[in-house]
Parts: C-alpha cells; sequence; structure tokens
C-alpha cells in the first residue's frame, strides 16, 4: 500500500508539473505562434487603452521579449520561489505561489483568489454531500425496486434533472421561492465565521440547485451500477447462504458500484472548485467562478491565469485522493496493490 500511495503522489505531482508546462504554453507561446508581437501580449496584462509607455514597460517588466526558455523559468521561479514587480518608484512583492499581478486591481492575483476561495468553497463541498447522499441513496433504492414507481418517477426526475442547465433552474429557483413565495430571504454572503445560521440559510439554495444536477447524473449512474452487479454470481451465492439483504445490498453490491462514483465525484469536487461560474452568476456569489467572468470581461489576462492554475491543481489534488480512496472502497484495489 505504501508503493501505491507513493506511486500516486508522484504521478500527481508529474502531473502538475505537465498542467504548468501547458498552461504557460497556452497563455505565452500559442499567442506568439499566432503572430502577435511582444507588445500585443502586454496589452492583454495592462488592460484597455493602453499607452506605448505602458506597453513598453510591461514588455520590460514582464520580460515577453526574453526567449520562450526564459520566460518558462522565470515563471516556473515565480511559482515555486515569489517574484518582484518593478514598478519603477516602487517594488511590488508577490510571495510564492505567484500567479501573476493584475494591472487592473494593482495588485497580486493569489490574494484576491483566496479572498473568494470560501465563498466557492462553501457553495463545492455543500452541494457536494447533498448530490452525493441524495444521489446514491436514490440509484440505489431504484435499483432495488426495479420497475416500480419510485423508480420511474425517480429516473424521470433525474432525466429532467440532467436536462435542465443551472442557470434555469436557477432563475426558477429565485423567481418562486425567493421572490414570489418568500421562502429564502434575498441578502448577500455571509461567512460562516461570522454567523453560521445566516451562511447556511444564504447557501441552501444554491446548494440545493447545484446539487440537483448532479443528483440526477449520480442516481443515474449508481442505479446502472447496481444492477449490473446484482447479476452477479457472488450475489447469489451470498443470498444462497442466508446473507439479509440488508447486507447483501450494502457490503456486497454498493462498494463495487461505488467505485465509478467516486471517480466522477472526485471530477465534480474539483471542477466546482475551479469556480462555479453559472451558479455563483445566478446568485451574485462573489466567488472564483464570478471573479474569472469579471476577469475574462474585462481582459485581465493574469486573473484568467492565475484561475486556470488554481482550477487545474484542484482537480489534480481531488483526483489524487480519489485514487488514494480507491483501496478502502474498492478491497480488490488493495489487493492488486
Amino acid at each position: 500500500m505504501l508503493n501505491y500511495i507513493l506511486r500516486r503522489l508522484g504521478a500527481g505531482l508529474l502531473l502538475l508539473a505537465v498542467v504548468t508546462a501547458v498552461t504557460f504554453w497556452i497563455f505565452y507561446v500559442l499567442p506568439r505562434w499566432a503572430g502577435v508581437t511582444p507588445r500585443g501580449m502586454a496589452a492583454m496584462y495592462v488592460g484597455k487603452a493602453p499607452t506605448p509607455e505602458a506597453l513598453d514597460a510591461t514588455v520590460e517588466r514582464l520580460g515577453l521579449d526574453q526567449p520562450v526558455a526564459m520566460q518558462f523559468l522565470e515563471f516556473v521561479r515565480g511559482l515555486l520561489f515569489g517574484q518582484e514587480f518593478d514598478f519603477g518608484r516602487a517594488t511590488v512583492e508577490c510571495a510564492a505561489p505567484c500567479l501573476g499581478y493584475s494591472f487592473t486591481t494593482n495588485s497580486p492575483v493569489l490574494p484576491q483568489l483566496l479572498e473568494r476561495l470560501p465563498v466557492t468553497a462553501s457553495l463545492a463541498f455543500g452541494a457536494a454531500i447533498i448530490w452525493i447522499i441524495g444521489g446514491v441513496a436514490v440509484g440505489v433504492l431504484s435499483a432495488v425496486k426495479k420497475g416500480s414507481l419510485f423508480d420511474r418517477l425517480a429516473m424521470s426526475t433525474a432525466l429532467v434533472g440532467v436536462s435542465m442547465p443551472i442557470y434555469f433552474t436557477g432563475l426558477l429557483a429565485l423567481v418562486f421561492l425567493v421572490h414570489s413565495w418568500e421562502l429564502f430571504p434575498v441578502s448577500r454572503y455571509v461567512p460562516l465565521s461570522e454567523d453560521p445560521v445566516a451562511w447556511f440559510q444564504v447557501m441552501f439554495l444554491p446548494w440545493v440547485t447545484l446539487a440537483f444536477l448532479h443528483a440526477a447524473q449520480y442516481a443515474r449512474q449508481t442505479r446502472a451500477g447496481m444492477l449490473e452487479v446484482l447479476g452477479e454470481d457472488y450475489i447469489r451465492t451470498a443470498r444462497a447462504k442466508g446473507l439479509s439483504e440488508r447486507r447483501v445490498i450494502f457490503k456486497h453490491a454498493l462498494r463495487p458500484t461505488l467505485t465509478p462514483i467516486v471517480t466522477i465525484f472526485g471530477l465534480d469536487v474539483g471542477l466546482v472548485l475551479g469556480g462555479a461560474i453559472l451558479t455563483e452568476t445566478v446568485f451574485s456569489l462573489n466567488g472564483i467562478g464570478a471573479y474569472a467572468i469579471d476577469a475574462i470581461v474585462g481582459k485581465d489576462l493574469p486573473v484568467v491565469l492565475g484561475v486556470t492554475l488554481m482550477g487545474a491543481v484542484f482537480i489534480v489534488v481531488c483526483n489524487l485522493v480519489v485514487d488514494l480512496l480507491y483501496p478502502v472502497v474498492d478491497p480488490r484495489v488493495r489487493i492488486a496493490a
């Protein structure tokens, strides 16, 4: 097991290095191949209507006229050890990991992302708990009661949930549950440390809206996996030995079914942590997703680059956690390792 864990950790670090190189290539090398000059690349960092002096200064500060290899080494050095941005009269320190400096807000990108991370993390983990418990429970019941009225209603609802996008269900929830029926308050995000009750009231509706889509997918996936496993020979053997139906379902049938569920769960949580753009926009949550949208609209390239790297790190870390959970969920992985 120790070798298995070390291999997965090494693969995760290698993947992070590849993601960093690919991100650099997309933002720094690809524009050059498209014919963008160093001044043109500097314009993406400075913002709208830059002066020639500002463009020349940005080219010099960021080293955009240097060879690509030197730029990549400087990029990696900033991630590992931090970076300094010289503005003539003043020098700004960007602590490691330095994800860049926004010339629109005149501040390093990472502190701005960390400021908005609690909002996105609250949304991601709250919704994840709802969709994993609700989706798996509904999927198991539908498989056990195959062909029943509950099964048909649950799968029909899941089909509706998968078909309707977040911005549609979110707007419906706001119109009816908030404005028409006034079941939920209209208020801004409140940190958990300040007022847990208000935090829960504000986040509950976004949780349910985001979880509805994912829970529908998990219910369908769990039902299909359970039906396949329940037809295996070892399930018939377990029943023939006289084991209770509850023990057969939860110990022998559910655990193999959870392996693909854990896989997609890690991907989904990583993606949501990278920014639930539609959900945050609909419910006016100032998280990473909404921050990324503002940066794209304002052509704030360092912020877009920082959000991309942070989202990639979340996805890689979540997949690494999933790899480490496989032996716990499925003993066959532990035996093979």
